[in-house]
């Protein structure tokens, strides 16, 4: 046998191996309805007579994040719009109401991938992404571009809650939406209700084992 023919069959029978013994690669399917509960959103409304912040705390939904190629994240999160508050209980049912967000016949706001761009790696299972997708609230859907940091945490449910093996995906974002074009009191003088409703989330998605 010649040496290029010993050669190629010495190559062919490398690649082979190293393909059989590679473990296919796996998306993760993470769940952000937090057994702790402590995921939540916060929002800020300013305006020049009232500036309005609350929280909501009814966060939920599933995604899939491959470490080794997250931009094949896919999924959906969710909040229960019945969970929106403020801190004075007689504008939050103002806010809950028909004029409003009307949470009796849209009982949640979600977000739904449709695409991910990875923006850059900051660190070791970390990475900057972009995610494409649809918002919906108040029974209106607006394609949005929204900057997310996300982390992987391997093995991290340990130290989250002792005793419990599984893996964590921590999101933060900050993104903007406009209080009209969900249809939310659009009469509203923006001097008193602004429209631009800065939303902040740092969420935690659990993998058990």
């Amino acid at each position: 046998m010649n040496r290029a023919r010993r050669s190629l069959l010495a190559l062919l029978g490398f690649t082979a191996a190293t393909t059989v013994g590679a473990a296919p690669v796996q998306a993760i399917e993470f769940d952000f309805k937090d057994p702790k509960g402590v995921n939540a959103m916060i929002f800020f409304v300013d305006s020049t007579l009232e500036p309005i912040s609350g929280w909501a705390k009814g966060i939920a939904g599933t995604i899939e994040f491959d470490p080794a190629a997250p931009d094949n994240t896919v999924g959906t999160i969710t909040v229960d719009a019945k969970s929106v508050e403020t801190s004075n209980k007689k504008m939050t049912q103002v806010l809950h109401g028909e004029d409003w967000m009307d949470v009796r016949k849209h009982d949640a706001i979600t977000f739904a991938i449709k695409s991910v761009t990875v923006d850059s790696k900051p660190g070791k299972d970390e990475y900057q992404l972009t995610l494409a997708g649809d918002f919906t609230c108040r029974g209106v859907t607006k394609k949005l571009n929204i900057p997310v940091h996300a982390a992987y945490v391997a093995g991290g449910l340990a130290k989250r809650m002792g005793g419990k093996k599984g893996d964590l995906l921590v999101l933060r974002t900050e993104f903007t939406i406009s209080r009209k074009a969900f249809g939310i009191k659009k009469d509203m003088s923006t001097a008193v209700v602004g429209d631009e409703i800065d939303i902040r989330l740092g969420i935690v998605g659990t993998h058990m084992e």
